[in-house]
């Protein structure tokens, strides 16, 4: 009885303090303490009152419990009841394997368009008799749009109005275990349908921490209680979009609108190993996606430039926008796309593109950091081993 009332004074309270949208947590981030900043359209926690710091560095050692509910989730049903026409179509939109994604796994993926550009990157994963994709929360809508205008005919495009969570970090299995011991038997990139203490939910062992870890989207009704049994357990910490972000940097994966773009390939990007050979020249199904000639040309000849990590020397974090130069004086190479202080490391990181000549790792360059040139190494991401469980 008490519980249901504190819900109710929550849930006039996100009535009056935001205009933006919410996701079926707002109210248990109010009641925790975070502090709430737009983002995509939404009202969501950076952190909370433990500290960015605090909730990054738990998370490589136990688990975070991350709300990702303001991500798109979209069914694609094919209209035939055939999926073949779902996988057809959708690989008419991806330059991905869709056809050799058994039931029951997930694959990252990306949208081009004509000229090679990313639309959008997304997870995707075979149900059986579907499809069910994961986008941006910032692309939603657009990518809705876009299947439904490309493909809308051989398939039904459902948005669905899901919660979504992520549970992220080595700890992860044992918190989920005793509410399923299922979970324990999948390796990364598996996707289930399983009840996590009696909830219905949908669960894919992945994440973007770079650690091992579940995304897990449950019905909006039932995601608060979902939350409420995994934050019982004292190996959990609530995680906010300022820790995702530094976690997501350090295991060197993209972010959509700053690392990868329309204008941006994915070879350029240093993607081109999530293109499997099916869709690569001389592959069972090779090309047939927008901007094929484009990223094909450049998987085979390489790309002007390229996406590579750098490690800033000294403590100060070099953020995006900052130019890259291969020397004093002379012209700019490249520039920061996503950059901070990485906790794990106890130093900076960032990512960035730089013309191909000068991606080799070990190469010096420079940044220009407020006046100065500050030196910079090229290095291969991940700057943190991922711990994702593959066997």
């Amino acid at each position: 009885m008490k519980r249901d009332a504190r819900r109710r004074r929550e849930a006039t309270t996100d009535a009056q303090t935001t205009d933006s949208r919410v996701t079926p947590l707002h109210a248990l981030h109010l009641s925790l303490g975070a502090r709430m900043v737009p983002f995509a359209g939404y009202d969501m926690p950076v952190q909370y009152p433990s500290g960015i710091l605090k909730e990054h560095l738990h998370t490589r050692a136990a688990a975070g419990l991350f709300d990702v509910g303001h991500m798109g989730q979209i069914a694609l049903r094919p209209r035939s009841g055939t999926l073949s026409d779902a996988v057809a179509a959708l690989e008419s939109l991806i330059p991905m394997d869709v056809a050799g994604l058994p039931e029951g796994r997930q694959r990252y993926g990306l949208f081009t368009n004509d000229e090679g550009g990313v639309l959008d990157d997304l997870m995707f994963a075979n149900r059986g008799d579907h499809l069910f994709l994961v986008v941006n929360a910032a692309c939603k809508e657009a990518d809705a749009a876009h299947l439904e205008q490309a493909i809308g005919e051989v398939c039904e495009v459902e948005p669905l109005e899901r919660g979504l969570i992520a549970l992220q970090g080595p700890k992860a299995e044992a918190v989920l275990t005793p509410l399923n011991p299922d979970v324990a038997t999948m390796r990364f990139m598996d996707f289930r349908e399983l009840r996590l203490g009696g909830i219905p939910a949908l669960v894919s062992r992945s994440g973007y921490t770079g650690e091992d870890g579940f995304e897990i989207s449950v019905a909006s009704g039932q995601t608060r209680d979902l939350a409420d049994l995994l934050l019982a357990d004292e190996a959990v910490l609530p995680v906010g979009l300022g820790a995702r972000d530094s976690l997501r940097l350090e295991a060197g994966l993209c972010l959509y609108g700053h690392d990868i773009d329309t204008a941006t390939t994915p070879v350029e990007a240093a993607l081109e190993w999530a293109i499997q050979p099916a869709r690569r020249r001389g592959g069972a199904r090779g090309g047939g996606f927008p901007g094929a000639a484009v990223i094909l040309d450049q998987i085979a000849a390489g790309a002007a430039r390229r996406r590579v990590g750098l490690l800033p020397e000294g403590r100060a974090p070099i953020r995006e926008g900052v130019e890259i130069f291969a020397e004093e004086g002379g012209a700019s190479i490249g520039a920061i796309t996503s950059g901070g202080f990485g906790p794990s490391l106890g130093a900076p990181v960032a990512m960035g593109y730089v013309g191909t000549e000068f991606a080799a790792p070990g190469t010096r360059l420079l940044a220009a950091l407020r006046g100065k040139f500050v030196p910079v190494i090229v290095a291969k991401p991940p700057f943190v081993k991922p711990t994702y469980k593959r066997g």
